[in-house]
C-alpha cells in the first residue's frame, strides 16, 4: 500500500511552523521599537495583535495569558512617560487590548474543539477506507503478491481505482478496476466491487459469473441504487478479473475493458492477449458474456496489472509512459523478478518520467507462482 496508518496523531495546530513563533517576533519587534524610540512615539498599541496570533496556534489558555502579558506591557511603556498612564487614549487602549485577548481566547477554544474533531474524523475515516482497500498479503499459497494504490485526490486514501486478492477453492483469486469519474460516487462504486469480490469470488465456479455478479453488485449497492442523479451510462468500471487455479502454472483472465496484463520475467516483458469486453455497468449492451483467456505462467515470471494512472502519465513532451517498454528494458537478462521489485520500479519509475504529479488514482497488482525471496530492486 502506499500510504500506512499513522499513530499517535497530531493535531495540526501543534506543528510548530513560522505561525508558531510569530508572537513572539510581534513582542520582539515591539520591545525593540519602544527602546529605539526611547519612548517618544507610543507603539504599544502593536500589542494588541499578539493574542490573535497566538490563537492560531496555541491553545485558550497561553491566548489568556498573552493578553494579560501584552496589558501589563502596554501599562509598563505608559508609565516610563510621566502622565501618560492614566490618558482617555491609554485607558481604551487596555480596554480593547481586554476585549481582543477575551476573542482571541474563545476563537482559540474553538479551534482546538474543531482541531480534535477533525482528527477524529480522519482516523475514523482512514479505518473505513483500510477496510475497504485492505493491504495485499506478501504471500497466498504458492503465489507472491504485492500491490501499490496512491489516491489522486489529495488527502484521501481510496479514490477510483481498486484491486484486491483472496485464496479461495478454486485458486487464488484478484481483481484489479478503474471507476469512471472521481469523488464519493466512485468511493461507492469501489467499495460495492470490493464487496462483492470478497464474498462471490468464494461462490462462483465460472469467472465470468463472477464478473458479471460484480456488475449486478454495482446495480444494487453503487451510487446509482442511492439516487445520486448519476445513470447507469454515466457509471462504469474497467476492471480484470484474474484466477491461478490450485496446483496450475497459467491464469485464467476476464477482460471487461482494462487494460491487459504485462508479464515480466528473465527474458523481458510482453503483453498477454485478452478477449476485452464492455466494462463492468454496461454488460447489458454486450450481446455476449465474457470469454475466459488462459495463458501459462512460468515461475519466476509476474504477472503485472495496472490502471491507466500510470499508462496515461505524461512527460514534459506529452509523450504517455511505455509502461511494456520500461519493464522489458529494466528485466530483459536480468534475475527472476520478485513482485515487489516490479512493484517498487514502476512507481519510481513513472515518478521520474512524468513531467507533474497527475491528479489520478494510480493502482498496481504483481502475482508470481513458486517465486523465491525478494531480492533487491536496481
Amino acid at each position: 500500500m502506499s500510504r500506512s496508518i499513522g499513530s499517535g496523531r497530531r493535531a495540526p495546530s501543534s506543528r510548530r511552523g513560522w505561525l508558531w513563533w510569530l508572537p513572539l517576533v510581534a513582542v520582539s519587534a515591539d520591545l525593540l521599537a519602544e527602546w529605539a524610540f526611547n519612548g517618544r512615539e507610543p507603539v504599544s498599541f502593536l500589542l494588541t495583535g499578539v493574542p490573535p496570533l497566538v490563537a492560531v496556534t496555541r491553545g485558550p489558555r497561553v491566548t489568556a495569558l498573552s493578553a494579560v502579558v501584552c496589558v501589563g506591557l502596554q501599562v509598563f511603556m505608559a508609565s516610563l512617560r510621566p502622565g501618560h498612564i492614566g490618558e482617555q487614549h491609554h485607558v481604551a487602549l487596555y480596554g480593547a487590548s481586554v476585549l481582543i485577548g477575551i476573542v482571541s481566547t474563545m476563537l482559540a477554544a474553538q479551534r482546538e474543539r474543531a482541531d480534535r474533531n477533525l482528527v477524529r474524523a480522519d482516523l475514523v475515516a482512514e479505518a473505513v477506507q483500510r477496510t475497504m482497500l485492505r493491504p495485499v498479503p506478501q504471500r497466498i499459497g504458492l503465489v507472491a503478491a504485492a500491490a501499490f494504490y496512491s489516491a489522486g485526490e489529495g488527502g484521501t486514501l481510496v479514490g477510483g481505482d481498486l484491486y484486491d486478492v483472496c485464496a479461495t477453492p478454486f485458486g487464488v483469486r484478484a481483481v484489479i478496476g478503474d471507476v469512471r469519474g472521481k469523488g464519493l460516487g466512485a468511493v461507492q462504486t469501489v467499495a460495492a466491487v470490493l464487496g462483492s469480490f470478497r464474498v462471490s469470488a468464494h461462490e462462483w465456479q465460472d469467472l465470468g459469473s463472477l464478473a458479471d455478479r460484480l456488475e449486478l453488485s454495482m446495480a444494487r449497492n453503487g451510487p446509482t441504487a442511492g439516487g445520486s442523479g448519476e445513470t447507469d451510462a454515466e457509471l462504469f468500471v474497467t476492471a480484470l478479473v484474474m484466477q491461478i487455479p490450485p496446483g496450475s502454472c497459467e491464469v485464467h483472465i476476464v477482460d471487461r475493458g482494462h487494460p491487459s496484463p504485462i508479464v515480466v520475467g528473465p527474458h523481458g516483458a510482453y503483453r498477454l492477449e485478452t478477449s476485452p469486453n464492455l466494462p463492468l455497468g454496461l454488460g447489458a449492451l454486450a450481446g455476449a458474456s465474457a470469454v475466459t483467456t488462459v495463458h501459462p505462467l512460468r515461475a519466476g515470471q509476474v504477472l503485472l496489472a495496472y490502471t491507466d494512472g500510470f499508462s496515461e502519465a505524461r512527460n514534459e513532451h506529452g509523450v504517455f509512459y511505455p509502461i511494456l517498454e520500461r519493464l522489458a528494458e529494466r528485466f530483459r537478462d536480468a534475475p527472476s523478478p520478485h513482485p515487489e521489485a516490479v512493484v517498487s520500479f514502476v512507481r519510481q519509475d513513472v515518478t521520474r518520467w512524468a513531467a507533474t504529479s497527475e491528479d489520478d488514482d494510480q493502482a498496481l497488482l504483481a502475482l508470481s507462482i513458486g517465486q523465491p525471496q525478494a531480492t533487491a530492486s536496481r
